[in-house]
C-alpha cells in the first residue's frame, strides 16, 4: 500500500502521541546520570551495581528491538503503544517506590520493556499516515525530539532534583506514561480513514529475518553502533556526570550541563551527518569520519585535560557530534538488504546501539572498583574524590577501546552511494 498524503488533521496527533512515548523513554534512559548519587545513597550500592542498574534498561531495550518490528506489523502500533505505556507506567512506579536495589532493578527492566516499542511504533505511524516522501524528514524530527529530551534529563533534571526528591520525579514520569498510554488507546488508529492497516503475512518475518542475519553486509553497522553507541551512551548516560564531579570538581548541575551538551550535539549533528551523506551520495566516508572524531575525543581526557573550560565545552560537543555519525548506520543497513526487509535490517543495527551501553556501563563500573575487593557502600555518593583519578582513567580507556572497535567496524561498511544495492523488492 502506498502511504497517503495526510487525509485528516488527526495525523499529527496520532504520530505525536507515539513521539511523546518515545521522548519519555529517552528521558528514562539517561536519567541515571543525574540520579547517580541519589541512587547510591538510597540503595547503599557500589559503582558496579549502579552500572548494572542503569544497564538493565539497555538489556531489555536491546532484546526488544527485533520483536518490536514484528509486533508493530502484527498487532499494530495502537495496541503496541497502549500496552507498552502501561508496562512503562508500572515499571516507573516500581522504580520510584523501590525499598531495595532488587526492586529498583526490576522496575528499571519494566521501563525498558515498555518504552522499547515507541520508536518502532512512531515510524510505522509516519509511514501509514503521511506521504512517503516525507518519511525521512519526519523520522529525523522524531530522533531530534527524542535526543533533546535526553538533554533535559541532564542539567534540567539535576536542577529539579535540588527541589524535589528523586522518587517524586520518577512518579511524575509514571503518571505521564499512563496519560500517553490512555491517549494512544483513545486517539491513535493504525491507518487513516479509508485505508486498511498493513499486516505482516504469517511466516514472512521469519524468512526476512533469516535473510538479514545471513547477510554479511548487515553486520558492520551493528558492530560500529555497539562500539560508538556504547562509548557515547555509557558516558553521557551514566558515568560522565560522576566523573566530572569527582575528577574535575564540578557541581552536579554543572557536570550534568556538560552531559546535556553532548546529547544536544548528538541530536543536531545527526541531522547534519545524514544531510551530508545524502547530498554527497556517500555512506562509508561520512560514517568513518564520525567514528574517528568520537575516538579522538577521548585522547585529551586520557592526557589529563582539565575541565571546566571553553575547550572542555567544545570537547563535549565534539563527543556528541562524533557519536552522531552512527545515524548513517540505518541507511547503510537498509540499502544492503531487500526493501521489504528494511525494518528488520534497521532494527538489527539499532540493537547494537543499546547492546553497547548494556555492556559498557557495568564494565566501566567494574574497572572503576577494580582495586576494591569489597566496594564500600555509598562511596560514589561521597564528596568529590571518592574514586581516585587513576581509577577513572581506567574507565576512560574502556570508552576509548569501545570507540576504536566502532571505528574499525565502520571501515567495513559497504558503500552503497545512497541507493539500494541488494536488488529489487
Amino acid at each position: 500500500m502506498t502511504a497517503p498524503a495526510i487525509r485528516t488533521g488527526r495525523g499529527p496527533l496520532v504520530v505525536g502521541l507515539a513521539v511523546l512515548a518515545y521522548m519519555l523513554g529517552l528521558f528514562h534512559r539517561v536519567a541515571p546520570a543525574a540520579l547517580a548519587q541519589d541512587l547510591v545513597q538510597a540503595f547503599a550500592t557500589s559503582a558496579v551495581a549502579l552500572g548494572v542498574l542503569a544497564a538493565t534498561y539497555f538489556w531489555v531495550y536491546t532484546a526488544m528491538q527485533l520483536p518490536c518490528g514484528v509486533l508493530a506489523d502484527t498487532l499494530g502500533p495502537r495496541k503496541l503503544l497502549f500496552g507498552g505505556g502501561l508496562i512503562a507506567t508500572g515499571g516507573a512506579a516500581m522504580f520510584a517506590l523501590a525499598p531495595a536495589f532488587g526492586w529498583a532493578a526490576a522496575g528499571r527492566m519494566l521501563v525498558g520493556l515498555g518504552t522499547a516499542v515507541a520508536f518502532v511504533a512512531a515510524l510505522k505511524l509516519i509511514a501509514t499516515w503521511f506521504d512517503e516522501r516525507r518519511f525521512a524528514t519526519l523520522t529525523g524530527v522524531v530522533v531530534l525530539a527524542g535526543n533533546l529530551t535526553s538533554a533535559a534529563a541532564g542539567g534540567p533534571l539535576a536542577w529539579v532534583l535540588q527541589s524535589l526528591p528523586w522518587r517524586t520525579v520518577i512518579l511524575a514520569l509514571a503518571a505521564l506514561s499512563a496519560l500517553v498510554s490512555i491517549g494512544a488507546l483513545v486517539f491513535v488508529r493504525d491507518a487513516p480513514p479509508g485505508h486498511a492497516p498493513v499486516r505482516l503475512a504469517p511466516g514472512d518475518w521469519r524468512r526476512g529475518l533469516a535473510a538479514v542475519l545471513g547477510n554479511r553486509a548487515s553486520w558492520p553497522g551493528f558492530f560500529a553502533n555497539l562500539g560508538m553507541g556504547g562509548a557515547f551512551l555509557g558516558f553521557a548516560g551514566l558515568w560522565g556526570v560522576p566523573y566530572l564531579v569527582e575528577v574535575h570538581g564540578m557541581s552536579r548541575v554543572q557536570a550534568a550541563n556538560h552531559a546535556s551538551l553532548m546529547v544536544a550535539a548528538f541530536a543536531f549533528a545527526g541531522v547534519l551527518w545524514g544531510a551530508a551523506s545524502d547530498r554527497l551520495r556517500l555512506r562509508r566516508p561520512v560514517f568513518v569520519l564520525g567514528a574517528a572524531l568520537l575516538a579522538l575525543c577521548w585522547v585529551p581526557l586520557l592526557a589529563g585535560m582539565r575541565l571546566p573550560s571553553a575547550a572542555g565545552y567544545l570537547l563535549c560537543a565534539a563527543i556528541g557530534a562524533g557519536a552522531a555519525g552512527l545515524t548513517i548506520s540505518w541507511a547503510c543497513a537498509k540499502e544492503v538488504n531487500l526493501p521489504q526487509y528494511s525494518g528488520m535490517a534497521t532494527a538489527l543495527v539499532n540493537t547494537g546501539c543499546f547492546l553497547g551501553p548494556a555492556l559498557l556501563q557495568p564494565a566501566f563500573g567494574w574497572v572503576l572498583d577494580w582495586d576494591r575487593a569489597a566496594a564500600v557502600p555509598g562511596t560514589l555518593s561521597a564528596a568529590p574524590g571518592a574514586h581516585a583519578a587513576l581509577e577513572w582513567q581506567r574507565g576512560l580507556w574502556v570508552l576509548f577501546a569501545f570507540s576504536l572497535c566502532g571505528l574499525a567496524a565502520a571501515l567495513f561498511v559497504r558503500e552503497t552511494r545512497a541507493r539500494n544495492v541488494a536488488g529489487p523488492a
